[in-house]
């Protein structure tokens, strides 16, 4: 796995063996990251269930003002950390060590301009992360919120009134969505 585009292109980052995450693959970042090129530029971003900090580094590396990653396992924090200081962002990113509800809830009313997430498959964290969102304040209006799912997850579909979806694809078994908070 590498950062695609920007100021880290070609960068190998790292990544934690085993069951416990799932490493986004080029090719499904490559889409998402065309999909919102032009609004990362100076955007606030918040990357939750960060595993090895791959979406929120590639954020960073685009333009993105600051990342804020949650992750609470140690091995995918120390990944983060690694790949932070090997892609040189380490300035423009904040780390939280704690489960992605304490994280955000410790964020309440600081509104970002792009999330992330990418959070275990068929586990009902779609709906609770977006409900956790909005009740948390995290989203500004207009502001963009990535999912990434099980393609044949049924959660993505009944996102909360607050939220349009914007685009909705399919990679194999992985789906992502790309959500709007409504202004």
């Amino acid at each position: 796995m590498r950062v695609i585009s920007g100021e880290a292109r070609g960068i190998k980052l790292e990544t934690i063996e085993g069951l416990e995450t799932r490493p986004t693959t080029d090719r499904v970042k490559e889409a998402v990251f065309s999909m919102i090129q032009n609004q990362i530029y100076d955007a606030r971003c918040l990357d939750l269930f960060s595993g090895s900090g791959a979406l929120g580094i590639e954020l960073l590396s685009r333009g993105a003002r600051k990342t804020i990653f949650v992750e609470s396992n140690p091995r995918a924090l120390s990944a983060i950390e690694s790949n932070l200081a090997k892609t040189r962002l380490k300035d423009r990113a904040e780390i939280l060590r704690m489960d992605v509800y304490e994280g955000l809830k410790k964020l309440t009313g600081e509104p970002f301009d792009i999330i992330m997430c990418d959070p275990p498959y068929l586990k009902g964290h779609v709906t609770k992360t977006l409900e956790a969102v909005l009740q948390n304040q995290l989203l500004r209006p207009g502001g963009i919120l990535i999912v990434e799912h099980d393609a044949y997850d049924d959660e993505i579909n009944h996102p909360p009134n607050e939220f349009q979806s914007l685009k909705s694809k399919k990679y194999g078994k992985i789906g992502v969505t790309i959500f709007r908070r409504n202004e």
